[in-house]
């Protein structure tokens, strides 16, 4: 999953991505997009470390991606358009806004920001929906077939995206399968984290009133430098500035929620592992996250709760008291399900 960082020049874009990725300027490319892969923590992964031992562990992952262009400090429709398409393949957004002074910049209005993006994110969505009820009304004059329960829901967008809303608004329309190639920009789902002073932990003023996405707030600067520290010193850190949890800790839990993900173990062949999947997926579908060798010869999955597990001591224990049991294709797989799964190919 992979999710893209946006925001007005001056917001902070590239301090939020080097906050949650660690990395550092010096080490981007100058002429492309800047993809950053972050593990996604979690105490069950651990708890499963320690207690089967394994010789490797490994974590699930996201992926964020900072666009080409987007450190500079320009702002036009042109360069907005190459940024815009960059984002485009995004499963989600994270809109970084500015709510610190800059000494060049009297004006502070982090609502007003918020809006004038969301707006530009609706416009161009709109123009990618005009051109193409142009284009399928050229092509029924030359006599082709059309689509016409895409073009009903091509209608739909432009009438949702004329009022200047988001498609996110219409749920049904934002997820329709026959416009998933389109990949609009309003119609993902989207993170605001708001960028503050080094001392400031509050929301902007009347940000509730603003009921577009899930909000947070982080202070980029020092979440940069904390990402620099040991963890001896990053604790120091945390409690010097009323951090209860890092930026990165935060981010990543919001933006697995935002994009309804849940977490399967595997304890196989002494690794332990972790696998993010959508949330409402079945064994067969998990298997096939695995590896598609696995979806093809699934005969069976062997189901055990990570907690029945935590309980039990042992997952022999676990099976002598019944907590494992044995799931086929259609098996919707739960947040901390531990699975083995019975393939043959």
């Amino acid at each position: 999953m992979r999710l893209g960082i946006i925001g007005l020049p001056g917001s902070g874009k590239a301090t939020v991505f080097q906050a949650l990725t660690g990395s550092k300027p010096e080490e981007w490319g100058k002429k492309a997009s800047i993809i950053g892969t972050v593990l996604v923590p979690d105490e069950r992964v651990e708890a499963l470390t320690k207690l089967f031992e394994p010789k490797k562990t490994v974590y699930a992952h996201l992926e964020y991606i900072l666009p080409w262009g987007a450190t500079t400090q320009t702002h036009d429709r042109k360069g907005d358009e190459g940024l815009w398409s960059e984002v485009r393949p995004c499963d989600a957004l994270v809109h970084v806004v500015r709510n610190f002074r800059l000494p060049e910049v009297d004006a502070l209005n982090p609502k007003e920001d918020l809006l004038r993006l969301e707006s530009e994110m609706v416009f161009a969505d709109l123009m990618v929906v005009e051109k193409r009820i142009e284009r399928m009304d050229l092509d029924r004059k030359r006599g082709k077939e059309m689509n016409d329960e895409e073009r009903g829901l091509l209608e739909a967008c432009r009438k949702v995206l004329e009022d200047e809303r988001p498609l996110r608004d219409d749920p049904e329309l934002a997820v329709a399968p026959l416009l998933r190639g389109y990949t609009f920009l309003s119609a993902k789902p989207v993170l605001i984290v708001y960028n503050n002073e080094d001392e400031d932990e509050a929301y902007p003023p009347g940000y509730d009133s603003l009921i577009l996405a899930d909000a947070l707030v982080v202070r980029g600067k020092i979440e940069t430098e904390l990402a620099e520290l040991s963890p001896e010193e990053a604790a120091e850190f945390l409690e010097a500035y009323h951090i209860k949890r890092s930026a990165t800790e935060r981010v990543v839990r919001y933006s697995c929620d935002l994009l309804g993900l849940i977490s399967f173990f595997t304890v196989v062949r002494h690794e332990v592992r972790c696998w993010m999947i959508p949330k409402g997926t079945t064994a067969l579908d998990g298997a096939g996250v695995i590896h598609s060798d696995m979806k093809k010869g699934f005969i069976r999955a062997e189901v055990l709760a990570f907690d029945d597990l935590i309980t039990a001591g042992t997952y022999q224990e676990a099976k002598k008291e019944a907590k494992v049991h044995l799931e086929g294709k259609d098996y919707v797989v739960q947040d901390g399900d531990v699975i083995y799964f019975r393939f043959n190919v």
